[in-house]
C-alpha cells in the first residue's frame, strides 16, 4: 500500500517551501511526493477564474523540476508529477521519473495519453471526470486507474466507497476533508492512496482545505502499516 503526498500547487510558488514539504512528506510516511507540471496560461482560463494569478505563480520551470527531483532523491522519496502537455512529459523523461500520473481533467487528452504511453512506464489515471460506466479503452498493461470524485472538498456521502471494486480500481485519489476516506479505501483494498498535502490547511490556495497535514499524513501512514500487519 502506497501513499502519494500530492504537493501540487500547495507550495504556493515558493520553491523553498516545496523542498520543506518534500522532507515533511518523507518524515511522515509518504512513499511519493507529487507535483503538477503545466503551462499556466495555456491550461487555465483567466476569465471567471479567481485563482488565475495563483495558478501562474505556481508554474514550475524545467530547472525547478530538476531541483525538486534532486531533493526527492536526496531524501529517498519518489518524485512523481502530473504532466499536462507533451513538452513536460519530455522534461520528466529527461530526469528519469519511474511513473506518471494523469489528472482527471486530462482524461480526454489523447495526444498527452499517447505520449505518456510511449514511455512504457507505469501510468496512474484518475477518473474523477470520466462519466462513462466502463473504463477508458486504453490498450496498455501499464495503466492503473484511481477512483476519484472531482469535488473540492468531496462530501463523504458522495464517495459511495462500499460500491467501489478495488480489484478493478488500483487506488483512490482523495479530496475529502481529513483522512477517514483514505483509511476506508485502504481497508477496502486500495493499493494506492493519493491525497493533497499541506503544511497548513488555512493557507491561501484552492487545494489546502482538502489536504492532509503532516500530522494527518503520519496517522494515515501508521494506519496503513498497522493494516498491513493485520492483514
Amino acid at each position: 500500500m502506497e501513499i502519494i503526498a500530492e504537493i501540487g500547487q500547495n507550495f504556493n510558488g515558493d520553491l523553498e517551501s516545496a523542498f520543506r514539504m518534500i522532507i515533511a512528506a518523507k518524515e511522515n510516511g509518504a512513499d511519493v511526493a507529487k507535483f503538477q507540471l503545466y503551462n499556466a496560461k495555456e491550461l487555465f482560463t483567466k476569465e471567471g477564474n479567481p485563482w488565475y494569478e495563483y495558478n501562474c505563480k505556481t508554474e514550475l520551470s524545467y530547472n525547478d523540476v530538476k531541483k525538486l527531483k534532486q531533493v526527492c532523491d536526496d531524501n529517498n522519496i519518489e518524485f512523481m508529477a502530473s504532466a499536462f502537455d507533451s513538452e513536460r512529459v519530455d522534461w520528466l523523461e529527461d530526469i528519469n521519473v519511474s511513473r506518471y500520473k494523469l489528472a482527471s481533467r486530462s482524461i480526454n487528452d489523447n495526444v498527452l495519453i499517447d505520449k505518456i504511453l510511449k514511455t512504457e512506464k507505469l501510468f496512474f489515471i484518475s477518473l474523477g471526470m470520466w462519466d462513462n460506466i466502463q473504463f477508458p479503452e486504453i490498450k496498455s498493461n501499464n495503466v492503473r486507474y484511481l477512483y476519484c470524485i472531482s469535488k473540492y472538498p468531496t462530501p463523504f456521502e458522495d464517495l459511495k466507497l462500499s460500491k467501489v471494486d478495488f480489484k478493478s480500481y488500483h487506488g483512490f485519489s482523495d479530496h475529502t476533508l481529513g483522512i477517514t476516506a483514505s483509511c476506508a479505501a485502504l481497508s477496502r483494498g486500495a493499493k494506492v492512496v493519493e491525497k493533497h498535502f499541506t503544511l497548513d490547511t488555512k493557507m491561501y490556495g484552492p487545494d489546502h482545505i482538502c489536504s492532509m497535514t503532516p500530522n494527518e499524513l503520519l496517522r494515515l501512514s501508521v494506519f496503513r502499516d498497522e493494516l498491513n500487519l493485520s492483514l
